[in-house]
């Protein structure tokens, strides 16, 4: 489906237009970057972001950028071909992740070291290309398993921001899934039929991870009290931003 024709349904323009409000992420004459891995989660918010290109008040340019980790199975070249229809800009960048974690991973959180390298790369062509705002899909439910995950382990309250400032000062990074569910992405995914890249981390899948069981945990609670995912989120929301 034509990416200009796409509806985007109001579950989904709703709440990410309520997150561009309460959270300031989308400034005039913004360049936003885009990390799309292949996963429903990125490729769903391209299309939203493309529905707010021409929606919003607010004006702002948009591109594309997918990192390569270089592991065995997964193959994001084949995204290529699928922007090509979009009239958006789209860069590629390619780093041997698995190799690097071997030589110089402390710990066991390859997730954490694969994330802190990935981060890297995409400030680089940021940098590179002019682009001031990067752009990531984590959506409510990732949000909810950090703050249990950092309770839990760290005894801290934290989670993922939707809206900070990087350590150079010179990226703003946003998430505008923030108030949308998981399983609110994978629907729309779905029936968009987007060529979601199966396991778009599969070296995630093969080394050990809180995330999954946290993951599960929350999903089983909410059976019992349907409105955890809100719940949390209002308990949460004040840790969200940290952008004035």
């Amino acid at each position: 489906m034509p990416i200009a024709k796409t509806n985007i349904p109001k579950l989904l323009a709703k709440p990410v237009g309520r997150a561009f409000a309460d959270f300031g992420m989308i400034k005039p004459d913004d360049k936003v970057l885009l990390a799309v891995s292949g996963g429903k989660d990125s490729l769903s918010l391209l299309y939203i972001l493309r529905y707010f290109l021409i929606a919003s008040p607010v004006k702002f340019s948009l591109g594309i950028v997918t990192i390569d980790p270089q592991v065995e199975g997964f193959e994001p070249q084949a995204l290529e071909s699928f922007f090509k229809q979009f009239d958006l800009p789209y860069f590629f960048e390619e780093f041997p992740i698995m190799e690097a974690a071997k030589e110089k991973m402390s710990g066991k959180s390859y997730c954490s070291f694969c994330a802190r390298i990935k981060r890297g790369l995409m400030y680089k062509v940021a940098r590179r290309e002019g682009y001031n705002v990067l752009a990531l899909g984590q959506h409510l439910d990732d949000l909810c398993e950090s703050l249990l995950m950092s309770m839990c382990h760290n005894g801290k309250m934290k989670t993922m921001k939707a809206h900070y400032i990087n350590d150079v000062k010179d990226l703003r990074i946003i998430r505008p899934l923030v108030y949308v569910r998981e399983r609110q992405l994978a629907d729309f995914a779905q029936k968009l039929d987007l060529p979601v890249i199966a396991d778009s981390c599969p070296a995630c899948f093969a080394k050990p991870t809180e995330r999954v069981h946290f993951k599960k945990l929350l999903l089983n609670e909410e059976k019992r009290s349907p409105h955890l995912y809100s719940n949390l989120l209002s308990a949460m929301k004040p840790l969200l931003n940290e952008v004035d």
